[in-house]
């Protein structure tokens, strides 16, 4: 989807005009990859604006930069806090997406990066949904997914998309919604941009970190409120022909929330439509999200404060 312009983007501690918040051809992340960066989104409902674990994610920033050694110039805290200034100063009440963005700039056309000035930005713009269908059709990309072994999937660096976008590329190219990505042995790895669970018996199923998953922050909180729930929950390999075999496979993440499979491969995945599980999880998520569900209040940011 293009992307909606707001009137400010927050960059290195100030709010700049959007069209003014541009950068030198010779900036360092441009040339190598070497910027990390986190996707958030913001919930409108009953009046207020919530982002959704807001301090999670900053915090997820900074442990990608120390994986990598790349310098941050804030802490988690005070990005939350450049966040919620940003939003405000935008005006922005419908459902927003988030982009904070830690980057190397300008100063060497070298690889080392010790000189290089870091520099962080945050944007946010009003966002919807990311797949505008009830479900999607996905196959098994030919690219396998990044591996530790290279390097550190754990880290959401810039440079590792470009895997993804080889993958994305790919299955539109063949006539797909998305892909999904095998590890390096073979087993289930994660989606171009989201984590992946499957249903089998009941209970969920979802790759665990060693398969060269991002830890997906969605992930996360699908797997703690499934066990509030009483639903059964495994973390552990899944091989490629389970998937064939699920009664139900959905995609997590930030921006595609919970999104149904219908099909791998052109294998219809249970009866072809959206699960009763998926169905369930998806309608709990978007409740915790926008506060109709109580739990949880420390995952909601609220931007506003109603009544302040």
């Amino acid at each position: 989807m293009n992307v909606p312009e707001a009137k400010y983007i927050w960059l290195d501690g100030r709010l700049i005009p959007w069209a003014d918040a541009t950068t030198h051809l010779m900036t360092h992340s441009l040339h190598y990859g070497t910027a990390v960066f986190e996707g958030i989104r913001g919930y409108a409902s009953g009046g207020e604006l919530y982002v959704f674990r807001l301090l999670d994610h900053m915090r997820r920033l900074e442990a990608s930069a120390r994986i990598y050694g790349f310098p941050m110039r804030y802490r988690p805290e005070d990005l939350v806090s450049a966040t919620l200034e940003l939003l405000r100063a935008d005006e922005l009440h419908e459902d927003v997406y988030i982009r904070p963005l830690s980057y190397l700039g300008y100063g060497t056309i070298g690889l080392v990066f010790s000189e290089v000035e870091p520099h962080v930005a945050v944007i946010a713009f009003p966002y919807g949904k990311y797949f505008h269908k009830e479900g999607v059709n996905l196959m098994i990309s030919t690219w396998r997914r990044i591996c530790q072994e290279a390097t550190p999937p754990a880290a959401k660096v810039s440079g590792h998309y470009v895997n993804s976008v080889l993958a994305k590329m790919e299955a539109l190219k063949h006539g797909f919604d998305d892909a999904l990505m095998l590890d390096s042995n073979g087993y289930l790895s994660e989606g171009t941009g989201e984590n992946v669970f499957i249903v089998r018996d009941g209970a969920l199923i979802t790759p665990p970190s060693s398969a060269g998953i991002l830890e997906g922050i969605t992930r996360d909180t699908i797997i703690r409120l499934a066990k509030e729930e009483g639903i059964p929950v495994e973390v552990r390999d899944v091989a490629r022909h389970e998937l064939y075999l699920s009664d139900e496979v959905f995609l997590a993440g930030t921006a595609a929330e919970i999104t149904p499979v219908l099909s791998v491969d052109g294998r219809p995945i249970g009866g072809g439509a959206p699960g009763p599980l998926t169905s369930r999880v998806k309608v709990l998520y978007e409740s915790v999200v926008r506060g109709r569900d109580p739990r949880h209040p420390e995952w909601r940011t609220p931007v506003y404060v109603r009544g302040s």
